[in-house]
């Protein structure tokens, strides 16, 4: 296998187990998650010179917005594989351990902190929203269950 798929499955397999992570918290305890419609219309005004709004739900929809925000998550975490492999190598990848997937994970948190969340209006670490220490939170939680997927998935790659 090569080390570029190696990455890819990695990826997607993180991702993929952050996404039920989201799904098993909204049915458990309720709550909206995120909604990578909107993630889409961010990521589709950025052409036109606009790349941070006031409230990213209320801007003008964007054809394809769901498939670009989509796309982009799985993009964002097959690229946050490469960057632990990038630092642990393929040996990593061989032989993976805990440590370097939760500091890699919890670390990509500081992606929606300073990018993401200012940018769709909801400010610095989540400091416009309602309530921002509970969205810090599950920002937190949700990434570090991200690493822990890196960890998950790179033992279960076919390699």
């Amino acid at each position: 296998m090569t080390l570029l798929a190696i990455i890819f499955f990695i990826g997607v397999g993180a991702t993929a187990i952050m996404d039920l992570w989201g799904w098993l918290r909204k049915r458990v305890f309720g709550g909206k998650g995120l909604d990578y419609g909107l993630v889409g219309r961010w990521i589709a005004h950025m052409p036109h010179g606009r790349f941070r709004h006031d409230n990213i739900a209320a801007a003008p929809k964007k054809p394809g917005e769901r498939l670009i925000g989509w796309s982009a998550h799985y993009g964002i975490g097959i690229a946050f594989a490469g960057l632990l492999i990038g630092l642990g190598g393929a040996e990593w990848a061989a032989r993976p351990t805990l440590g370097p997937a939760l500091a890699v994970g919890i670390g990509t948190v500081a992606a929606p902190f300073f990018l993401m969340q200012p940018g769709m209006g909801a400010g610095i670490a989540a400091s416009r929203t309602p309530r921002p220490n509970a969205a810090r939170l599950q920002s937190l939680l949700t990434h570090a269950v991200f690493g822990l997927g890196l960890y998950v998935a790179a033992w279960a790659a076919p390699f």
